[in-house]
């Protein structure tokens, strides 16, 4: 159950900024109980059935050799990830290219066949992500032949499609993703084409794009949902004898049902001419909450291809979640003709907590798989089932997709444990970091160490969020001193470190110790922001818990805040979040707030030297 208080010292009901609007501080304590009733026991199989089930298919089959328009295991079904294209559109979602290459590199961890890196026509920022990405983690090549595709999207025409190949040529595998809408309400308000031009159209830019050498393209018929069936079937087979590899089917508003879902994609596999030359894939949005399930109707009807976004993050209400549909895939094998993916499930929860660190969208906590309440059992009767078998109420395993039990830890971390310990419980945990990060953490964990007797997994995880999975720092928090009370006005004093090594002091007053640490960084910074969002948990039980604060902030001044949508072309008032963690819930704000900040003066920075391209199309 979660707390808010409002406390007039802490935080005050009045805003700490002239135009701030609303302020909430949230304080969310875990239940000791909760975490007592999860006993060690790792399942043989993914799910637990009334019966044994047999062993799941994937784990005795081999991920089969890439070939764009063909998959050698007709069981096989291809996870194409779109979070850094589809998922960052998210409102308040924002990533540095940093941020965009570390998501992909813990996504080829995670094992997804194909990595939607962005929209490289939107801006030169964006086309070096992608570029770098091609570079980097689309060369990357694993022990059993494994590399991720490297995709770029693109609009119908030549310039778009000219841009992706520039920026996903680097990569092993590349690929791109063109498409353009088909549904009649689309046609004539948004295209005003005839269907004749758009088939004219989506041929002619195929047979570009395999042209300029790519091998692997994508089309999608932008809201395939509400388009006529013999027109798709016409536009589908015209771009298979252009060259197309994969066609990608979208529900791109979110309306049909399941059933419906399914019986298009059968439809398209019966009647669309060339269509056993190519691959079909799923893309649906999530407006009425039906994305999974539609994802799960797309494959069973034949679908071999499932474009989904880690969190199930994306514009509007979302897309399919990833993590959602491989575990249904794998606990439904058995009514879904035994599907099987190649992803590796223990990376499911550190790639859940970096693209929640990253862009700022925190998972609600019963959040299938990978929210807080997922594994957790309040209901009296539901504890005496766990107690004496978990199988009665949990039908996966959390280690399963790389959750470690807390109170479980084969090694218990305090004070007095070095460096090696703190690394392989980093390393059992998922993260990988290298020696500097490593080190940097472990004086941070030393001085929480001081002061408790344990360290938990939890508390590891929100050190290495605020240590780890942050923006590049251009400015960083030196020193902290607040004095507050009921006796006079609060007063804070703050030391930041600038990213040329300077110091900066600055001391300010306020109506509380948050409100006067923020407006003495205001002096510093010199940027004028509006607190938009500002929210604190408590990671683990007890006085002693380390504290995480979420912020969100707007820029006042045009260059830090105005950018334009990659697909829509309109205007979009930017936000940027920031997340900070310690025992100290001041220190813990300072931090989120200068996270927030180093995203905001990093986007601006990029954009003074990117040259925006205006882009007016619809997204898939």
């Amino acid at each position: 159950m979660a707390t808010v208080i409002r406390n007039p010292i802490l935080f005050p009901s009045t805003s700490h900024h002239p135009n701030q609007n609303h302020t909430f501080l949230t304080l969310r304590f875990s239940q000791t109980l909760r975490s007592s009733l999860r006993s060690k026991s790792r399942f043989a199989v993914s799910c637990s059935q009334s019966e044994p089930p047999p062993p799941h298919p994937s784990s005795s089959r081999r991920r089969p050799p890439y070939i764009p328009n063909l998959i050698p295991d007709p069981s096989y079904v291809r996870i194409f990830d779109t979070t850094l294209r589809d998922g960052e559109q998210s409102p308040g979602a924002s990533m540095t290219s940093k941020e965009k290459l570390d998501v992909a590199r813990q996504l080829a961890k995670l094992g997804v066949d194909i990595i939607e890196a962005g929209f490289p026509a939107a801006s030169k920022d964006d086309f070096e992500a992608v570029k770098m990405i091609a570079q980097a983690v689309g060369n990357a090549v694993d022990n059993d032949g494994y590399v991720p595709v490297i995709c770029g999207l693109s609009r119908c025409n030549e310039k778009d499609i000219r841009t992706a190949w520039e920026a996903v040529k680097y990569a092993k595998r590349p690929r791109i993703h063109t498409f353009i809408a088909t549904s009649p309400i689309h046609m004539e308000y948004k295209l005003r084409m005839s269907k004749d031009k758009v088939v004219d159209i989506a041929r002619n830019m195929v047979k570009f794009a395999r042209s300029l050498g790519c091998d692997d393209v994508e089309f999608s018929p932008e809201d395939a949902g509400r388009s006529d069936r013999e027109f798709l079937y016409e536009i589908l087979g015209e771009v298979i004898k252009a060259g197309a590899t994969t066609l990608n089917i979208p529900d791109t508003v979110g309306i049909t049902m399941p059933s419906e879902f399914g019986k298009l994609i059968a439809d398209i596999k019966a009647n669309t001419p060339g269509i056993e030359n190519v691959i079909i894939s799923t893309h649906c949005q999530n407006d009425l909450g039906l994305s999974t399930a539609n994802t799960i109707e797309g494959a069973r009807a034949g679908a071999r291809q499932l474009e989904v976004t880690i969190n199930g993050i994306g514009e509007r209400a979302g897309n399919a979640s990833l993590e959602e549909v491989v575990m249904a895939l794998r606990c439904g094998a058995h009514v879904n003709g035994n599907l099987y993916t190649g992803i590796d499930t223990k990376h499911i929860f550190l790639t859940s907590k970096m693209v929640e660190e990253y862009t700022g969208l925190q998972v609600q906590p019963h959040k299938a798989l990978v929210g807080a309440n997922a594994f957790a059992h309040e209901s009296g009767i539901h504890q005496d089932g766990m107690l004496k078998h978990k199988g009665t109420y949990e039908i996966i395993s959390p280690e399963d997709i790389g959750l470690e039990r807390t109170n479980e830890a084969g090694i218990v971390l305090g004070k007095l444990s070095g460096r090696h310990a703190l690394r392989k419980r980093l390393e059992e945990l998922g993260y990988e970091l290298n020696d500097d990060q490593v080190q940097t953490l472990f004086w941070c964990f030393k001085a929480v160490a001081e002061q408790k007797k344990r360290v938990t997994d939890a508390d590891l995880r929100a050190l290495v969020s605020d240590e780890v999975f942050q923006a590049e720092p251009v400015w960083k928090l030196g020193d902290l001193q607040v004095t507050c009370g009921t006796l006079g006005l609060s007063t804070a004093t703050v030391k930041l470190l600038s990213s040329d090594g300077s110091t900066h002091v600055a001391c300010s007053i306020g109506t509380g110790p948050v409100d006067s640490a923020y407006k003495a960084v205001d002096l510093i910074v010199k940027e004028q922001v509006t607190l938009l969002e500002y929210s604190m948990n408590a990671v683990t039980e007890g006085i002693d818990a380390i504290a995480t604060t979420r912020v969100v902030i707007r820029g006042e001044s045009e260059t830090s805040t105005i950018t334009t949508h990659a697909l829509t072309g309109e205007t979009v008032i930017r936000t940027f979040s920031g997340t900070g963690a310690g025992m100290d819930v001041v220190v813990s704000s300072v931090k989120a707030y200068i996270a927030a900040l180093n995203k905001m003066s990093g986007f601006k920075e990029s954009s003074q030297s990117a040259e925006k391209i205006s882009i007016s199309s619809l997204k898939i």
